[in-house]
């Protein structure tokens, strides 16, 4: 089996952690490329319920996720463009084609080993101007993320030089998407937006929070790091689409719960018997009474799916396998794995993320989830 998922692609991926968004501005709160990422996608979700709900022409689940994680890969590339000047290059098809152009042959020897198919469907997305609805849900998301950090920055900062300016830009790009019929719902339901909120406090969970760490990653961001490499593993395997789709949307939300709970490392969770258990059922309810009245009651079976732990048992009447669960577990550590060893390769020392270093590795030296050889993806941080 063509492995896809390589040490080199890992560690590219997580320079998003660092990369600073709105740097010119007063920020109160960091705001990375990561989480505006993350958060862009949870709200193309949302925009996608409505869409798949309304049963539009050409609404395609797998087009959204991998326009998102092309973007994603893209603004790794490109971040360091600000937003004025980036739309002025996108204005000009032909500056705008050789830009990313540009942008893939950077980021290629990252991404080869994900395979010719993928590789193939990202150069198509950035050179196919078409405007589909995949594509507009996926703009459209973007502006809201882009929107809600902005109302962040202009609290903070109400008389800031191009402050009035940057509002004006924001209220023009509204107007783009005021025929799409997920996006009026989104600006006119209290309660989606109290989701999407929610969702994007989650920003601002650090995780580790106890320990100095190198890059500081949210819990947010954290998600999407999963959902990327939870989609990949799907395609690595040849998952059909719903499948692959499901594995996507469980990383994607499976911390969900710990905005409620906060980010509660697993050697307190084990400190005490029956404790872990105590936390799962505090989630479960809090998410019933808290969280799932905030979205569609058609929504909530597939939300539960996504966050709650028995969601091995619930997803095998989708007709997916039963070890998928195991799967993003297994991602999840990962995730967790590589943030200690890029704190490590930063520099810092601490026993913890040290111990996290050793152990991780030993635990899946020898173990292949659903196809995937976690031992073989652990043996190239040897």
């Amino acid at each position: 089996m063509h492995q896809m998922i390589k040490k080199p692609f890992l560690l590219k991926i997580y320079e998003a952690a660092s990369m600073q968004r709105w740097n010119d501005q007063i920020r109160t709160v960091d705001l990375t490329e990561l989480d505006k990422q993350a958060h862009k996608m949870i709200i193309a979700y949302c925009l996608g319920k409505c869409e798949e709900n309304n049963q539009t022409e050409g609404f395609d689940w797998i087009e959204i996720i991998e326009a998102g994680i092309f973007e994603f890969l893209q603004r790794i590339v490109i971040t360091d463009l600000k937003p004025p000047l980036f739309h002025r290059i996108k204005g000009n098809k032909k500056q705008y084609k050789k830009l990313n152009e540009w942008a893939y042959k950077k980021i290629s020897p990252f991404i080869d080993s994900l395979g010719k198919g993928f590789c193939e469907r990202f150069q198509n997305y950035l050179h196919d101007p078409e405007r589909n609805v995949n594509r507009r849900i996926i703009s459209a998301a973007h502006f809201y993320a882009t929107k809600w950090e902005f109302d962040i920055i202009e609290r903070a900062n109400p008389n800031g030089y191009a402050i009035e300016e940057i509002k004006e830009d924001i209220r023009a790009k509204q107007e783009k998407y005021q025929d799409l019929e997920s996006m009026q719902k989104l600006l006119y339901s209290q309660e989606l937006k109290d989701f999407v909120n929610i969702c994007g406090q989650l920003r601002f969970q650090i995780r580790w929070s106890h320990l100095y760490r190198v890059p500081k990653t949210s819990v947010l961001g954290h998600m999407l790091i999963v959902a990327i490499l939870a989609y990949l593993s799907s395609l690595e395997i040849g998952a059909d689409n719903k499948r692959a789709t499901n594995n996507y949307f469980t990383g994607l939300f499976h911390d969900l719960p710990e905005v409620l709970t906060r980010d509660i490392i697993n050697p307190v969770k084990r400190s005490v018997p029956g404790l872990e258990d105590l936390i799962k059922e505090y989630e479960r309810s809090e998410m019933e009474a808290k969280i799932y009245k905030l979205i569609p009651k058609a929504w909530h079976q597939a939300m539960r799916m996504f966050t709650e732990s028995e969601f091995t048992n619930i997803i095998t009447s989708e007709g997916v396998t039963e070890r998928d669960g195991e799967l993003i577990k297994g991602i999840d550590q990962l995730a967790a794995f590589i943030e200690a060893y890029l704190s490590l390769s930063n520099g810092i020392q601490n026993q913890d993320l040290e111990e996290v270093r050793i152990s991780l590795p030993k635990k899946y030296q020898s173990k292949t989830i659903c196809g995937i050889d976690f031992g073989r993806i652990y043996g190239e941080f040897d």
